[in-house]
């Protein structure tokens, strides 16, 4: 039973790794992969002379390290409400309502932006803006409101599914702590600071291990599709992945392509090893580590 999944593992996960000498070469498609010629970390020497490699590795960190925090927080914070409503029915519905954006594409939801931030016939051009006196705004053309806009995006995209997981474990705590502090006098606020956050801090921990392992990896329909692709908004919307992309796609060139990606992984990878070994030196009790 195990046979497919493991083969599924091996030829998706392991056998790309030997395209990893890409990054090393000066791939010639009339020789091949194999005998183009080696040319050692010369396309790391191109990608780390340009300003580029500050840009995408700046807003990689800071989209995700962002993202990680409110995300946690506010999912926290939904998951506790959600545990609060007594209806069975009730809190499925709100659930369900909530879970809705995740499983919209994310090509639905860039086209959902543009009809709120188009120029011409965007709601907040078009109704927000003048009940307030102010000018319409070219929204895809200014970079500095972009870090705002994706952010919001984001947690409204995806924050319902991370409700889930801090849900579950809020209802699997035995609801005799919360009985026994209500004869104690304790409020419902004492009790979610007292109970319920210490109950369910694995599950934070581990969920913000396991983001901090992928803080160099974006999600790339977000900023790549919901910017709509614009160059003028490069500076705050390009990541290591878009750029990976449009290095690939738009300039042909694989070998940068090739060692922007590995040093995507070897980053995560390091990155993957320190959060855990220090998850584990001021976590050594937790039995989860």
């Amino acid at each position: 039973m195990m046979l497919p999944g493991l083969a599924y593992l091996i030829i998706n996960n392991y056998l790309p790794m030997f395209g990893l000498s890409i990054a090393f070469k000066d791939i010639n498609y009339a020789k091949g992969i194999w005998a183009s010629d080696w040319i050692g970390l010369k396309n790391f020497e191109y990608l780390f002379k340009t300003t580029d490699a500050y840009i995408i590795t700046r807003n990689t960190l800071l989209y995700n390290a962002v993202f990680i925090v409110l995300g946690l927080a506010i999912a926290i914070a939904i998951a506790i409400l959600l545990n609060e409503i007594r209806s069975k029915m009730a809190r499925g519905f709100y659930q369900s309502v909530i879970l809705l954006p995740y499983l919209i594409s994310i090509i639905l939801v860039s086209y959902l932006v543009y009809a709120m931030l188009s120029v011409d016939a965007g709601f907040i051009n078009k109704t927000i803006l003048p009940m307030l006196g102010l000018d319409p705004i070219s929204w895809y053309l200014e970079p500095k409101y972009w870090p705002y806009i994706l952010t919001v995006v984001h947690i409204w995209k995806g924050a319902g599914y991370s409700c889930i997981i801090f849900l579950a474990a809020i209802l699997s705590i035995d609801r005799e702590y919360y009985e026994a502090a209500e004869l104690d006098g304790a409020s419902k606020w004492m009790q979610i600071r007292k109970i319920t956050f210490p109950m369910i801090t694995p599950i934070i921990t581990m969920l913000t291990l396991l983001g901090i392992g992928r803080i160099f990896y974006s999600d790339f329909g977000l900023f790549y599709q919901v910017p709509m692709n614009s160059g003028a908004l490069y500076e705050t919307t390009n990541v290591i992945d878009t750029y990976v992309f449009r290095g690939l796609m738009q300039l042909g060139d694989i070998g940068m392509s090739a060692a922007a990606g590995f040093y995507q992984s070897l980053v995560g990878f390091i990155l993957v090893l320190v959060s855990n070994y220090i998850v584990r030196r001021f976590d050594k009790d937790n039995a989860l580590f």
